[in-house]
């Protein structure tokens, strides 16, 4: 079994990839799943609501934006979404308030939770998961995973239908 050698921070953050952009786990460059149609759609629904969203509200939504969760460790959400503040840096290093993750054919259950409970423990107060392939949303919390019909945004009394998003 062939193992991966280590590389730094900076050596992961000046490196080009081909096709998607790969995260970073404690010196391992990891793979992402590249969206099929249905994951595509997804995102630019929520692109798409997001951008009418900031009418009314400052938000402020990122598609595949690196964000630096730790020294080392870079993940990239399908979708970040900041309030009120847009981001500024390259690489983010302070939780947005939204981050959504897409659901791919190839995606792994336990590196999914993985990836959501690192959002979580950085401090992003809402982690959100749609899969396009069972047609659900889901948010993620202390309590884990649970279903929703709606994506909830208390603070600012939005309310996005789960219709919106998978129509």
């Amino acid at each position: 079994m062939a193992t991966q050698a280590l590389v730094s921070p900076e050596e992961y953050l000046s490196t080009s990839f081909d096709g998607a952009d790969r995260e970073y786990v404690d010196g391992l460059i990891v793979e992402r799943n590249v969206g099929e149609n249905p994951h595509s759609e997804v995102q630019a629904r929520l692109i798409e609501i997001f951008y009418e969203l900031r009418k009314r509200h400052p938000l402020h939504c990122r598609p595949e934006l690196r964000l630096k969760l730790a020294p080392t460790r870079y993940r990239i959400p399908d979708v970040a979404v900041f309030h009120p503040d847009k981001p500024v840096e390259l690489v983010p290093d302070r939780p947005p308030l939204i981050v959504i993750e897409i659901v791919s054919r190839e995606d792994r259950y336990t590196e999914v939770l993985k990836k959501l409970e690192e959002y979580r423990v950085w401090g992003v107060p809402h982690v959100w998961v749609v899969d396009p392939w069972r047609r659900t949303l889901s948010a993620y919390g202390e309590k884990g995973l649970i279903t929703a019909a709606a994506f909830l945004i208390g603070e600012l009394g939005i309310e996005i239908p789960r219709a919106e998003i998978l129509p």
